[in-house]
């Protein structure tokens, strides 16, 4: 299936690694335009190059998502280059999790300023250039906490409800102006956080993952694949999802107690 993004110009946060980047490879095997921000220069550089040897037309901007001059930096650099941008993936943001005694005020703050007002920040910067499209798409990258959050997934649980919140409020305002806006709820997935964590405690990245699912009681007996994650995400992007708003998808193995 032609997902029909070929040209169209997409912007990606936390695209360095993980999810983000899982998410470039999709769109660059679909001849999408893409730029990518991370604030880990050395591997948003490793990544951009990986994606360009796949032939890849692709912008990468070292940029904080919590500052907002960087995000305006991230915007004007893809518009000053392509002249356009038909989508946005806010997907910058880490697991964050404890009881609501031990998490400080601070704490608050800086996961509502990366998981939440970075996306209100970047869809806001982006609105003029998103109604100028005429397949024009937003997917918020959150957690299945958002739907079923769990003790002790403070503060995290909290900002990705907000952000659920954020993503049927504007599929109803920007509706009328064919901008459609989705989320997908991501359950346990490979990415680079986990990677990182398996080799700070130096146990194999596969043993980790089997250990996750299993004590998670998993569905699907297995921690998903970044790739499914991406080709999901791709799809909602594409005019091929051209009559889906306003919707939040579990990619989670069925481990949801909530649909």
């Amino acid at each position: 299936m032609d997902l029909q993004l070929a040209g169209r110009v997409v912007l990606v946060t936390g695209g360095s690694d993980g999810l983000g980047a899982a998410v470039a490879r999709a769109l660059v095997a679909e001849r999408a335009r893409v730029a990518i921000c991370a604030r880990d220069e050395v591997r948003l550089k490793l990544t951009a190059d990986e994606l360009r040897a796949a032939g890849g037309d692709v912008l990468a901007v070292p940029a904080d998502v919590t500052d907002v001059d960087a995000l305006d930096r991230f915007v004007t650099a893809a518009h000053s280059r392509w002249g356009q941008v038909d989508a946005i993936v806010n997907n910058a943001g880490r697991s964050a999790g404890g009881e609501l005694a031990s998490v400080t005020d601070q704490q608050w703050q800086d996961d509502l300023q990366l998981k939440l007002f970075a996306a209100i920040r970047l869809s806001r910067l982006v609105l003029g250039q998103l109604r100028a499209s005429d397949a024009a798409a937003v997917v918020n990258v959150l957690a299945t906490a958002a739907k079923a959050p769990p003790a002790a997934s403070l503060p995290s649980s909290v900002s990705r409800a907000a952000g659920l919140a954020l993503t049927k409020a504007l599929a109803s305002e920007w509706g009328p102006h064919g901008i459609r806006v989705n989320a997908v709820l991501v359950g346990l997935v490979e990415s680079g956080q986990w990677e990182r964590r398996a080799a700070a405690t130096d146990t194999p990245v596969r043993t980790l993952y089997e250990r996750m699912a299993r004590d998670a009681r998993i569905p699907l007996g297995r921690v998903g694949r970044a790739a499914e994650f991406a080709d999901v995400v791709t799809f909602l992007l594409s005019p091929r999802s051209s009559y889906v708003t306003g919707t939040a998808l579990n990619v989670d193995g069925g481990l949801s107690p909530v649909v």
